[in-house]
């Protein structure tokens, strides 16, 4: 480690900067742009291509085939995100709990709002 000691305490960090939000429209048009022009050099070159390389070709287009899919994806996506939130909204709003209350399945496995490496079954 370098003549480095790990300590118990280190000091404070800075608590890290919100998600920035992009267009997702712009980004996703973006890349299948570029997945299309590549596409293009590609088949003008193909025949100088070799052998083993073609398969750039077909990488090409399944990247404008899922750009195109995103594009129609994220939207709805977007807005069923937006109405399900908006819904635990107007639950928690009419004084209904979010949060249901734990259930036995019967496992021994160690939920993920329990102490790690504790289990509270024995």
């Amino acid at each position: 480690m370098d003549g480095i000691k790990p300590t118990r305490e280190r000091a404070a960090q800075p608590d890290p900067p919100p998600p920035l939000e992009a267009n997702d429209q712009v980004v996703i048009w973006a890349g299948t742009a570029g997945w299309a022009v590549a596409l293009v050099v590609l088949l003008i070159i193909r025949d100088s291509l070799p052998a083993g390389q073609r398969w750039w070709i077909w990488t090409c287009v399944c990247g404008v085939v899922f750009g195109l899919f995103a594009s129609w994806y994220v939207p709805r996506l977007k807005r069923g995100r937006a109405r399900a939130a908006s819904l635990r909204g107007e639950k928690a709003e009419g004084g209904e709990r979010d949060q249901s209350a734990p259930r036995d399945s019967g496992s021994n496995t160690v939920s993920s709002t329990e102490t790690p490496g504790r289990s509270t079954r024995s």
